[in-house]
Formats: C-alpha cells, structure tokens, sequence
C-alpha cells in the first residue's frame, strides 16, 4: 500500500451552504435545516428531537442534501464540534445551512469518500482545523482554510479497505443503538399502557372512581423518596478514583461516564450514586431537566451541584419510579426558574410534583417485565462502548499505516 502526503485542496472542494432566512423557520415540516449541533463531537450524525428547524420557503434546490453526501462543521457551535464529519442519512430531508461545508471531491484518483469521513473525524486533521480557526468565543473556519489541511494517504484502494474496516465497527455501533432504542421504547410504551392509560394487567376487575383504580393513590415524588438532593462541588483530581457525574453525562435518557471527571473530595455514602437511582440536570438552558436512571452499578460516584439525585424510598419500586420520572422530562424542562442562561430547577419543584403511586405488587410486576428489557439495553450499551474503544485506538495506527490491514479482524456482534 503506498502512502503520499497532499494537501485535502489536492482533490476537494468543500462548497458553503445556503443562508436560510428564519423567518421561514417552523419547529415542524419535512425539510430539516442541519447546523453544527446535528454533529457529534467524535463524527457522526445525530438529531436533536424537539430542538430541530424545517423550512417552509423556496431555496435553491441543489442545497438539499442527499444519502451519503459528506459535511463537515465550520462552527463551533459546540466544543469539539469544529471540523466534526458527518453523513447524510437518507435522501430529501436535510438542507445545507450556511454554517457546514459539503464534500465535493474533485480527483476520484487521490481521494475516496468513505474514508474522507474519517480523515476529518482524525485528531490531526481536527489540530490543524482548530489551529487555523478565527473567532475568541466561537471558532470558525472556511472552505479555503480547510483545504490547506495537509494529510498523509495510501492509495484509493487501500482507503476503501481502512474505511471498511472503521465502517464495519459504526455499522454494528448502529445495529446495537437501534436494538437498545426498540428496548427502551418498549419500556416507555408499557409504562405510558399501565400507568397513564390504566390498563394494567387485571384492570378489568379493579373498581375505578372518579378515574382512580381501587388501591391507586397520586402522591407527591418527595414522598416517594429516601432521598432528593443537589450534588457536591468537587474538588477535581484526574490521579483521584472517585468520579463526580455532571450535566454533559445525561443525555437522551442515558448516562454516560465519558465525560465524567475525577474528585477527592470525601463524600457521604447518601450522596453516592446507587443502582436505581434517578438523576435530573437541575441547571442550564440547554440541558435543564435531562433525566436517566442509574442502570448498572457505578461505583465511587458522586454528582455534582448541576446534578440533583432522586432516590426511591421502595427499592421494589424503583424501575417504575425511573420510567414515571422519565416520563416527566419534558416538564422538568419547563420549570426553570431565573435567567434565560441560569436556568435552575430546585428540590422542591420536583419533589412537589405529584404522580401515581400503584399497589406495591403492580410495581412488582412491572419490574418483572421491563426490568429484562433494561438489562440487555444496559449490556448493549457496555457493548458500544467498548467496540467505540476499539475503533478509537484503530482509528491513528489506520491514518498513520502503522497496521497490515490484511490482519485485522472486523468486529462481532454482541450477544443477546
């Protein structure tokens, strides 16, 4: 496999994209208008449900983007996000806003497409973006800027091998996603048929009066804790074991440790995480009122002040106190109090908030049921972070030849 450095300009062109007018902007429609928050920080694509914006007016038709195409974000709208890559999943749907750049290769002889994708998510094509960027606050770059980028390559052939490889590893993170969502919205959907709907398994025999089944009483949440309270301020230390969770770990109903610092800070043992615990992001205007629920044990972990933990008095109870709470996000993230960009939302509002509390054999029951369901979402998701571990340790040996390719095992799905 022979290698060459050029400059990416050698063989692209990164085309600008259109500057849609927000007059025209609607939270609904079929045109979505993408900006650097459709990236992830790492590459990749993602919508934000709820926070998107379709366009209801004409635009020139070639700035709607189609399956596969290629963009990069010029912004940085978000850290990390400048020089993130991402694909196009599907046709008709996306338009190109002013703030990306769309991939146009211009030498099919120097460059595959696949494989650009992963050439921009590398760190040293990322350095160079960022060293070249302007703006204090917010980063930027342009078109002409990236094209000086330099890299190192092997031939097409050989690019269109690494980029299978890496793809592969996206593939099977995309399969275990999808299975881990269909478990989770089971999950949702069995609660909203039980608990909000009130079919429940017997309901037909149980008395209902005034729209409240016999035994069934709605209570206040802080009633229904052993706990509920704020995080502590770390005292950060990377060579400490104990982890502090912040707001940047909670998302999508999940938490994640990534982003998760070391502290050494002593903690009481209430204020350590537990299995079954919820946890709500209790500040900021972007991810006020995020809720998950500990899943899987964690050990020496604590939150922080932005974080407020939600602890259920009946540990029998737990799993439908996560999905009651869950099921409450949307309000959660309307009850910030104070300025726009100090959003805070205290104990008390959440621990006033009133939800049902069933008899203890239903929350039983439920837990028998979902509990399964949660299980193998948890080991999938372990699954995805290890084959993301695998992926980003590949990822800089692949850019830099440092790998016979030829000896490479593509990775395996995870049981289940």
């Amino acid at each position: 496999m022979s290698w060459q450095q050029i400059r990416l300009g050698d063989g692209l062109h990164v085309k600008h994209g259109f500057a849609f007018k927000g007059e025209y902007f609607s939270p609904s429609g079929d045109l979505m208008v993408l900006t650097p928050g459709n990236f992830l920080e790492n590459g990749g694509f993602r919508v934000r449900d709820g926070k998107e914006r379709f366009y209801h007016a004409d635009f020139p038709g070639d700035y709607l983007l189609c399956k596969d195409d290629l963009i990069v974000a010029m912004t940085e709208q978000g850290e990390g996000l400048l020089g993130s890559a991402a694909r196009i999943p599907e046709n008709g749907k996306y338009l190109h806003n002013q703030r990306l750049g769309l991939i146009q290769i211009t030498d099919s002889a120097l460059f595959d497409k696949r494989f650009l994708y992963w050439i921009f998510n590398s760190a040293g094509v990322r350095a160079q973006i960022r060293a070249t960027a302007t703006g204090a606050k917010v980063k930027h770059t342009a078109p002409e800027r990236i094209k000086q980028v330099r890299v190192t390559v092997p031939d097409v052939q050989g690019q269109k091998v690494i980029a299978a490889i890496l793809d592969s590893y996206d593939d099977l993170i995309a399969t275990n996603q999808r299975r881990i969502d269909l478990l989770e919205q089971a999950a949702r959907l069995l609660y909203r048929e039980w608990f909000v709907r009130l079919r429940f398994p017997g309901y037909e025999s149980v008395t209902v009066k005034d729209g409240v089944p016999e035994g069934w009483r709605k209570t206040p949440i802080a009633a229904q804790t052993s706990f509920l309270n704020r995080g502590i301020a770390p005292k950060y230390d990377d060579t400490a074991k104990s982890r502090v969770i912040n707001q940047k770990c909670i998302r999508d109903g999940r938490i994640s440790m990534e982003p998760a610092r070391r502290q050494s800070k002593e903690v009481k043992s209430e204020r350590l995480v537990q299995l079954g615990d919820v946890l709500i992001n209790s500040t900021g205007a972007g991810t006020l009122g995020r809720v998950a629920q500990v899943r899987a044990p964690i050990d020496d972990c604590t939150v922080d002040t932005h974080v407020t933990i939600v602890r259920s008095s009946e540990k029998s109870a737990s799993t439908y106190f996560g999905q009651a709470l869950l099921d409450l996000e949307p309000v959660f993230s309307e009850m910030g109090k104070g300025a726009t960009n100090q959003l805070e939302l205290s104990r008390s509002d959440i621990g006033s908030i009133e939800i049902w509390l069933p008899p203890p054999h239903l929350c039983s029951e439920f837990h028998r049921v979902v509990d399964p369901m949660l299980e193998q979402a948890e080991k999938l998701s372990t699954a995805i972070q290890q084959l993301q571990k695998a992926r980003d340790l590949l990822l800089p040996k692949l850019m830099a030849g440092q790998l016979d390719v030829s000896g490479i095992s593509l990775p395996e799905e995870a049981a289940g």
